[in-house]
């Protein structure tokens, strides 16, 4: 055999090999093959990975950075729900004296109802991956509201402003800044939750002292909007840092009672529910309950407001450290035991000005926890 008819098998045994080895496909059936790996890369991009303690940071920049945005939207959100017992004895001796106390209660508690009801229909806005919008738009209404309310001189028109329009706002803020934070965190996830949900706390303390000592200086309009500035300003570091590392694969309808088919989430709801409707009387009503039962001075009967939001500063972040450690829904119910217990106290302490003090740093302190601690006992009960 001559060397040429060797050299040409080969060439053949070979072609042959790599044929069976990688086979050529058609130019049609490249094409399908590229476009199949570019849509799956393409779903794989727009649908995150499942969330494991191993991808989860811990802690970081970026994760404290939420923390913050966090404390700054439960500042301007819950912060004017704390703080309204301040505007509720404006309200009653100076801005609309013929309104009785029970019905100026009203635009607080409308406030407070649509800033947890309002979730209902930020949840699934949130579930399509735009947080920062919600809380944008919570923003503007939470600051509109403010400067609607410093206009206000009606009963009616602060029930609109104050009301619904803050409230309403302040229910897409709370929404993203408990549903980001536990994206970032695993076992500091109780404490980073306290240490956001504080900032309501801090809104409390600082917002009615701000109104008392602006309002006889600038009058009621400028120190209301002395508050929205304010709100403004803290509200600018969410709108910028909030992001979220992952959304639900499966997006929700706008209306979606699924999830109330779970036992354990449908009792702790309506435990919840009911926890709320008492929760804030005392917010409400401590400074005037102060001056017109107790007899107490002017100035110390309203320094009872930011007294019980100081306390409430501890017990936000103080039960999130131990229930890290033996259980958010174990601290949640002991706090919530005595925080009742105390309920039934204050009638008992109304003649001392110390015990009344006293009575509200601790129940401030007891009461904290049932904010700060909810995000993370439904996520150990479900």
């Amino acid at each position: 055999m001559t060397d040429s008819r060797r050299s040409s098998i080969s060439s053949i045994k070979s072609d042959v090999k790599s044929d069976i080895e990688s086979p050529e496909l058609p130019l049609d059936q490249k094409h399908f093959g590229n476009t199949l790996d570019q849509k799956a890369q393409a779903q794989s991009k727009e649908q995150p990975s499942e969330e494991t303690p191993s991808t989860i940071p811990n802690g970081g920049l970026v994760a404290w950075l939420q923390v913050l945005s966090g404390f700054m939207c439960f500042m301007s959100a819950w912060g004017m729900v704390n703080g309204f017992g301040v505007f509720q004895d404006f309200y009653s001796s100076t801005l609309i004296p013929d309104v009785s106390n029970s019905d100026i209660s009203w635009i607080g508690s409308i406030q407070a109802f649509l800033l947890c009801s309002a979730t209902v229909f930020a949840g699934p806005i949130y579930d399509h991956g735009h947080p920062r919008l919600l809380v944008m738009f919570g923003s503007v209404l939470v600051v509109f509201g403010m400067m609607m309310t410093s206009l206000c001189s009606e009963y009616w028109q602060l029930m609109l402003a104050q009301g619904l329009c803050v409230g309403f706002g302040a229910g897409c803020l709370f929404l993203p800044s408990i549903a980001i934070i536990p994206s970032y965190f695993t076992t500091k996830k109780a404490v980073a939750m306290g240490i956001a949900a504080s900032g309501s706390s801090f809104g409390g303390v600082i917002f009615p002292i701000i109104f008392r000592r602006l309002e006889p200086r600038i009058g009621f309009g400028w120190a209301t909007r002395a508050i929205g500035f304010i709100s403004l300003t803290s509200l600018l570091i969410p709108c910028f840092c909030i992001k979220a590392r992952a959304f639900p694969k499966t997006r929700r309808k706008l209306l979606d009672f699924a999830a109330f088919k779970e036992p354990a989430y449908a009792l702790f709801s309506l435990a919840s529910f009911v926890g709320f409707v008492g929760l804030y009387v005392p917010f409400f009503y401590i400074s005037t309950y102060a001056k017109d039962v107790s007899g107490l001075e002017d100035t110390l009967s309203f320094y009872m407001l930011p007294i019980m939001s100081a306390g409430s500063i501890a017990g936000r972040i103080i039960p999130g450290l131990v229930a890290d450690k033996v259980g958010a829904l174990n601290v949640l119910g002991v706090c919530n035991l005595c925080a009742s217990i105390l309920g039934f106290c204050w009638i008992a302490i109304h003649h001392t000005a110390g015990g009344l003090i006293v009575w509200a740093l601790l129940y401030g302190a007891l009461s904290g926890a049932f904010v700060s601690l909810q995000p993370t006992t439904v996520a150990s009960i479900t």
